[in-house]
């Protein structure tokens, strides 16, 4: 995910936005996004006597052979969609599983700024794709920080602090929902209602 040419024009004065690719291997790693609705797997009937061969059924599974939910489907149209949305489960899955170790552990307390690594992932990965980006630098962007959602307060979420020292809240799910639409067109809307089914109001 590469933040757009816009994004340069902004006054990240203090931003350390250096391009060093050398991330985290823990970050890198394509790892799959533990979404709310999860690729399918094999069930208990399947008839597979081993995880080894369960896996291999799932990932030989024919179009022809969808699960029920997909049923009526045209199989080559369900092999394109299962394809698709592993690719795309593959490239924002280390994005998102960044920022939910940054808002869901214990790594940073409440109004904690982010490292210099994670801001520059988070500001070139998420920020940039946000609908309203410029909106939410207005004046310019000192740095990023996690604290508690002002009307929502069991929930933390990631802030812009403003280089006039103003602060406000961005949503990293929107971030990425925007981006699948950019990247994946055809695909994003059947992606989102799948990955992203609304568990409260503020997602």
């Amino acid at each position: 995910m590469a933040a757009p040419t816009f994004l340069r024009s902004f006054p990240l004065q203090r931003l350390r936005l250096h391009h060093d690719r050398s991330l985290a291997p823990a970050v890198l790693m394509p790892l799959r996004w533990n979404c709310s609705v999860a690729a399918e797997s094999s069930g208990p009937d399947d008839g597979a006597s081993s995880p080894a061969e369960e896996r291999k059924a799932t990932e030989s599974l024919t179009a022809s052979q969808p699960p029920e939910r997909y049923w009526g489907w045209d199989p080559l149209d369900y092999r394109k969609w299962r394809n698709k949305e592993e690719e795309i489960l593959k490239d924002i899955g280390p994005v998102v599983s960044l920022t939910r170790d940054i808002l869901h552990t214990d790594r940073y307390r409440d109004g904690e700024r982010l490292t210099a690594e994670d801001e520059r992932i988070v500001v070139e990965e998420l920020l940039a794709h946000h609908p309203n980006c410029e909106d939410k630098i207005g004046c310019g962007l000192d740095y990023i920080m996690v604290d508690r959602h002002p009307e929502f307060r069991n929930s933390r979420c990631l802030f812009v602090v403003r280089t006039d020292g103003a602060w406000i809240d961005f949503s990293y799910q929107k971030c990425i929902r925007a981006y699948v639409r950019h990247k994946y067109p055809t695909y994003a809307e059947r992606f989102i209602r799948a990955h992203f089914k609304r568990r409260s109001s503020t997602l």
